[in-house]
């Protein structure tokens, strides 16, 4: 087969939660095809590590889409006319973006329709690109894949997509993410919390991501509590609102609260493992992925009652209401004083993580593409 993929998000030393989706599968799919032929995709100069196996012919197209505009152009006529020159057997696509104007079969990874409900948290003309566009792309696939059962009933009803051509592909979680001994989270916990036990936060600090709720039960926690603990929040402020700032300037506790930025996969790792919990409680998510990380580092999780979180951690999390301050608060006050409830969450975190893994992503991906060129 000739496999065509949109690559623009393998970037290095900046991949977010598609381009690790991904890096992750098309490592392994490359890989374990060598028969395959694949042309990557990019919109600017790409690192070599992202050409994992002979058989991908990396091309760049021109110009970088950033922007609602650049979108666009970039799609609807450079990707475009490489498609309907080059004519491959399928155009797979892991952000969901299609090519209207392409011929060719075309398969739509789509990881959530979070803009769907939620459309004030993104800015004004990407949200309109997205609530055009993405109704176009979800009925131009020949075949969708997406993380989680819900979003794939999530774009069933949004969309009126047919659930027969839309494929679970749950995602996984990197294996360097493991537990580590007491002496190196001793280390770790100097290095980033003063010395201090902590929760934790990962991910971009979005509004979806209740970072302003996550503040303030925090604060309420810390109001109850004679404690030394800290919150680390480990993330780019890439969409530092308003409301967030405030709530963080407000806060009674806020020196407790310690910002690291984005880290390396090693001080990430560590990071995770030495936490008290991890407090990932977002009110929208396609899946979740600092869930299965902690999960890995045996670590417990408070995560969201809603959305994708309560099927990614089944058991093996204190699920909590989101938009409920007093919920997580009270979550966390669990976790800090009952030393057993946090070794029953490690333990069932421990035999939940055995059902995700980046293999299981990839061979999911890799069926979903066989039945889209065979389709």
């Amino acid at each position: 087969m000739e496999i065509v993929v949109n690559t623009r998000l393998l970037i290095k030393d900046k991949l977010e939660g598609i381009g690790w989706f991904s890096f992750e599968t098309l490592k392994r799919i490359t890989k374990n095809n060598p028969h395959h032929h694949f042309i990557f995709l990019f919109d600017r100069d790409f690192d070599e590590e992202f050409l994992f196996a002979d058989n991908i012919t990396p091309i760049i197209l021109s110009p970088q889409a950033r922007h609602p505009v650049l979108f666009y152009w970039w799609f609807e006529f450079s990707v475009a006319s490489f498609l309907n020159k080059y004519n491959p057997d399928l155009f797979l696509s892991p952000d969901g973006y299609m090519s209207l104007k392409a011929n060719c079969k075309q398969l739509a990874v789509i990881h959530d329709l979070n803009f769907e409900h939620h459309p004030n948290d993104v800015s004004y003309i990407v949200r309109k690109y997205y609530k055009h566009f993405f109704p176009k792309f979800a009925h131009k696939a020949a075949r969708i894949a997406t993380v989680s059962a819900f979003s794939k009933n999530d774009i069933v009803k949004q969309y009126g997509i047919n659930p027969s051509v839309i494929d679970v592909v749950y995602n996984g979680c990197n294996t360097s993410f493991t537990p580590i001994n007491e002496v190196l989270q001793a280390e770790t916990k100097h290095k980033f919390a003063n010395d201090c036990d902590y929760f934790l936060f990962v991910g971009a600090l979005h509004p979806r991501k209740n970072i302003s709720r996550l503040f303030e039960a925090f604060d309420k926690f810390k109001s109850t509590q004679s404690s030394t603990i800290k919150m680390v929040i480990v993330g780019e402020k890439y969409y530092w609102t308003r409301e967030i700032k405030m709530t963080y300037i407000n806060m009674k506790y806020k020196d407790d609260v310690i910002f690291t930025g984005r880290l390396s996969s090693e001080d990430l790792k560590n990071v995770i493992a030495s936490a008290l919990a991890m407090t990932y409680v977002p009110y929208f998510e396609g899946f979740g992925i600092p869930i299965l990380e902690a999960f890995n580092c045996d670590t417990p999780v408070i995560t969201s009652n809603i959305t994708s979180m309560p099927e990614v951690a089944a058991d093996a999390a204190l699920l909590v209401d989101p938009f409920s301050v007093d919920s997580i608060a009270n979550a966390m006050l669990y976790i800090y004083k009952d030393e057993d409830m946090r070794n029953a969450l490690i333990l069932k975190g421990r035999k939940r993580k055995l059902d995700f893994s980046w293999d299981k992503t990839a061979d999911a991906l890799w069926s979903s593409i066989e039945k889209t060129v065979n389709g």
